[in-house]
């Protein structure tokens, strides 16, 4: 594994949103700030629990169709805390030979995953600190374009993440990752929504100002509009229980307000 080497400063008195998603997931990687704004969320919204869980239920799934599609080649942007089955383990249990990276702008995932991923080869996995407000950044980062071949198919995941930067249009850094993929390529992504449960969306919203990444809940067609010309696959753009479920979703749908879809490069 290549990951940055430099020591890394941990602010811990400031709510971080990777750490508090970690919360929800019942992980224990957070700090006293973390759980604090977490719970004030969870006062507001008590399904935010069930909607992370049905996010990484969709990450996984989404993983498992693209490598069965032959993707071997997967940059994950914003991929939080590592937790059980994160991607390349996802992955690797359908194949051999997949290349995943991780980034992340918040430096206690280095450390994790400093941990977690001890041991496994350079030829697997990597992971790098950095912005997704810069993409042109992390695709000009050696340990990025040096590791995954762009003149090959990609999956791009961009997981519940671009909420958290809600003074940019969601485009402007979208648009870059699109254009450096070639047909075959796929992108994901997963994004809160203010069209089921609005009031608890903004309410929750205003509990994320006082994290370090104030976050916004966006309607379905600026969501769909990040795809570009990219094909949506079959079932589309969907709450994340609905987008090809290996069960039947049980509880109160509109309570899920995250949408949820794979996009393909034709």
């Amino acid at each position: 594994m290549h990951e940055d080497s430099a020591p890394v400063e941990l602010k811990v008195h400031i709510a971080h949103p990777a750490r508090m998603y970690d919360y929800y997931l019942g992980g224990k990687d957070n700090f006293a700030a973390d759980r604090k704004t977490a719970e004030e969320s969870l006062r507001v919204a008590p399904e935010i629990r069930d909607i992370a869980r049905e996010n990484r239920a969709f990450m996984q799934r989404a993983v498992r169709f693209m490598v069965k599609a032959g993707i071997r080649q997967f940059l994950d942007i914003g991929a939080g805390l590592p937790t059980q089955r994160n991607v390349h383990e996802v992955a690797q249990e359908e194949t051999s030979g997949v290349r995943v990276v991780y980034v992340d702008n918040d430096p206690i995932v280095l450390v994790h995953a400093r941990a977690l991923l001890a041991g496994i080869g350079e030829s697997e996995t990597r992971v790098v600190t950095a912005d997704l407000r810069d993409p042109q950044a992390i695709l000009s980062r050696p340990d990025v374009n040096g590791f995954l071949d762009f003149t090959k198919p990609v999956a791009i995941m961009l997981l519940s993440v671009l909420q958290f930067i809600p003074d940019r249009d969601p485009e402007e850094l979208v648009a870059p990752l699109r254009e450096i993929m070639v047909p075959g390529s796929f992108l994901v992504i997963s994004h809160p929504t203010q069209d089921f449960r609005r009031e608890q969306a903004l309410q929750v919203a205003e509990t994320y100002v006082r994290a370090s990444a104030p976050a916004v809940a966006r309607r379905k067609a600026e969501i769909e509009r990040l795809f570009g010309d990219f094909q949506l696959v079959e079932p589309g753009l969907v709450q994340s229980p609905l987008w090809r479920p290996d069960h039947e979703f049980i509880g109160e749908l509109d309570h899920i307000w995250m949408y949820a879809g794979v996009g393909q490069k034709m």
